[in-house]
């Protein structure tokens, strides 16, 4: 039988023939393109590593690269940091633990009297600052002795 009569190019038939010719009919199953080894992957002691830094200390990539490098010696791109923790559904922090105010914004909040909200200081300290500028000047007496 020839290609021609099954519409094919002698390519194609080749690329069908020779898996057959070796493996029989086992070749001509499909087979899966990924490859079969990454030299270049991180190691899984790596990965360790960030899974536990994102978890325990609720580090972003950068920070998880600037410590493994720091610390470990281990150089990684937050890039990569960042590819690992979106493979492994870590990309985001929950709500919660997100953004957590510094030290010193908690001990202002507990320093002040109840029913000061932070926004009402600021508008207090912006309305005397227009009344500063608002306000007319007085013009103090000049003493005759003080001449």
């Amino acid at each position: 039988m020839s290609c021609r009569y099954f519409g094919i190019s002698q390519q194609a038939h080749y690329i069908w023939y020779r898996p057959y010719q070796t493996e029989g009919i086992e070749g001509l199953r499909t087979r899966s393109k990924a490859p079969q080894h990454s030299p270049n992957a991180t190691h899984v002691e790596v990965v360790e590593q960030i899974i536990y830094l994102r978890q325990n200390y609720h580090f972003g990539p950068e920070k998880i690269a600037m410590y493994l490098k720091r610390y470990h010696n281990l150089t990684i791109n937050k890039s990569g940091v960042r590819r690992i923790l979106n493979r492994l559904d870590m990309g985001r922090l929950p709500a919660l633990q997100a953004a957590r105010p510094p030290m010193e914004a908690v001990r202002d909040a507990a320093a002040r009297p109840p029913g000061t909200d932070r926004r009402e200081v600021h508008r207090a300290a912006r309305l005397h600052a227009l009344w500063l500028l608002r306000r007319p000047r007085q013009v103090l007496p000049v003493h005759s002795d003080q001449r």
